[in-house]
């Protein structure tokens, strides 16, 4: 799929909560960990991550929990009527990683690497052409400029 600038709106399975994402993520993942399996009770989670700034809010209200993640922790944003995961935040308080299946088009980004594979389901084939690393990686190595930019703006 092609990223795009435009709103992308998403919510939980039951509607009681609904956001839109002011256009295209820095990047999305698709995370194989045994944590992103566990919270999304699938094979992977694909999450966009993207600026907080850039995610609204438009009703409903939402829950968290937080998670140990290695040497970091993860608090996982959910619909409390319906348990929906919406968003993760990990380490750094400026960024969301939406979950891309909350997207209203669940097509709208596709995975541009998929990351924690030393823990994916053996069954799953993963597609040529994208960047695989066993953990995790180093984004000046990955990221396009245009990415990196807007990392290092969010992050100054």
């Amino acid at each position: 799929m092609t990223k795009s600038d435009a709103k992308e709106p998403g919510g939980c399975a039951c509607g009681a909560v609904r956001y839109v994402m002011a256009g295209a993520p820095i990047t999305v993942h698709a995370c194989h960990c045994t944590d992103c399996q566990r919270i999304t009770g699938s094979a992977f989670a694909t999450n966009a991550w993207i600026e907080k700034d850039r995610v609204e809010l438009l009703s409903g209200e939402l829950s968290s929990h937080t998670l140990p993640a290695g040497r970091a922790t993860s608090t996982t944003h959910f619909c409390p009527q319906c348990g929906t995961s919406i968003w993760t935040e990990y380490s750094s308080p400026k960024f969301w990683f939406v979950r891309t299946t909350t997207l209203d088009n669940q097509q709208a980004f596709s995975p541009d690497i998929h990351i924690w594979t030393q823990s994916k389901q053996p069954w799953l084939q993963l597609p040529d052409g994208n960047p695989v690393f066993e953990q995790y990686y180093r984004r000046e190595d990955v990221w396009p400029p245009d990415s990196l930019a807007r990392f290092h703006a969010a992050i100054e």
